[in-house]
């Protein structure tokens, strides 16, 4: 992160009032641990906040020479980065200091921001170090995928110039389609998860190029099913999922290209193949299969879902994404 030397607070800025402490605490395999916890932040900028960081010895000896770092997202100003804390912490003991983050202009649409801050010591629980982390969001996430439609995968060969799946103006075939049961609004099984084909016109928006979107989905499960297929051989990439409670697991998956590709590639699995594509000029490539497939990330089964945020990889497109049990 850019920390500043100075932080200037231009005129007719807000000043941030410190929030509650909420917990982010540091944790290990077993024993009390030192714990450091963030106060809220707000986002609503340009601004500047104060952000309490805090420290309680929970290990069983005195706790002394704290040092404690605070730092944000990327390019946002913190005065100062590294506060000393005189003195010492009895266990169960707790000292408390404060930063000033410069937070940006508020972005438009749904953002995560996450902040870190790290304990360095001597005594207390033996480990020298311990950190917490607190994520912060702003906006709301798609209301599902069909809401971040943002391509044309799905054409009729008696009108094929809607489609551009490819980014070179190729498209699926609705009636080669249909010809394996991928009608709008079919329902598919692929890897234990019951998936929806896209119930969309052909011709019209029917999948995600992926591009770390967020979208809402709800429900428990072992895993999280994608279905779609790649555009290129680097269909690749990793899908965050958070979860109820605030928690996150991360996992990576990929898809062959819609033709040519090793069907297996990247660990995918073949949901469906079809005879040719549309092309601008109509209906061609009769002799080539054109595919789409399935992939899958763990989840926590013991936890509900909240949201998930897509790859970074605009390669990945996405007709359905879908827990199984």
């Amino acid at each position: 992160m850019a920390v500043a030397a100075a932080l200037l607070i231009p005129a007719g800025a807000a000043v941030a009032a410190p929030a509650a402490s909420a917990s982010s605490a540091a944790s290990a395999a077993d024993g009390a641990k030192t714990e450091v916890t963030i106060s809220s932040v707000d986002l609503d900028g340009p601004a500047i906040s104060s952000v309490d960081v805090t420290v309680k010895n929970a290990g069983p000896q005195r706790l002394r020479s704290l040092r404690v770092t605070f730092a944000g997202p990327t390019g946002w100003a913190v005065q100062p980065s590294l506060k000393h804390v005189d003195g010492s912490l009895a266990t169960g003991a707790s000292a408390t200091t404060t930063f000033r983050i410069q937070v940006p202009e508020k972005r438009d649409g749904f953002v995560i921001r996450t902040f870190k801050a790290t304990a360095t010591y001597t005594g207390g629980d033996g480990m020298g170090s311990a950190t917490g982390t607190r994520s912060e969001r702003s906006g709301e996430p798609r209301a599902n995928l069909a809401a971040a439609y943002n391509g044309v995968a799905i054409t009729d060969e008696s009108a094929t110039t809607a489609g551009n799946y490819d980014g070179e103006g190729n498209s699926f075939s609705a009636q080669k389609l249909a010809a394996v049961g991928l009608t709008p609004g079919a329902s598919v099984s692929a890897l234990g998860a019951t998936l929806t084909w896209p119930d969309v016109a052909a011709g019209t928006t029917d999948n995600v190029a992926s591009s770390g979107q967020a979208i809402t989905l709800s429900g428990k499960g072992s895993k999280l099913v994608f279905l779609g297929s790649g555009v290129g051989s680097s269909a690749t990439g990793s899908s965050t999922v958070y979860y109820t409670d605030g928690t996150t697991t991360t996992g990576s998956f990929g898809f062959p290209n819609w033709s040519f590709d090793p069907v297996t590639a990247h660990g995918a699995t073949l949901v469906k193949s079809t005879d040719g594509r549309n092309r601008q000029d109509g209906y061609g490539n009769a002799t080539v299969k054109y595919s789409v497939f399935a992939h899958s990330v763990p989840l926590d089964p013991s936890k509900t879902v909240d949201f998930v945020v897509l790859p970074a990889n605009a390669d990945v497109h996405l007709f359905d994404m879908a827990i199984a049990p």
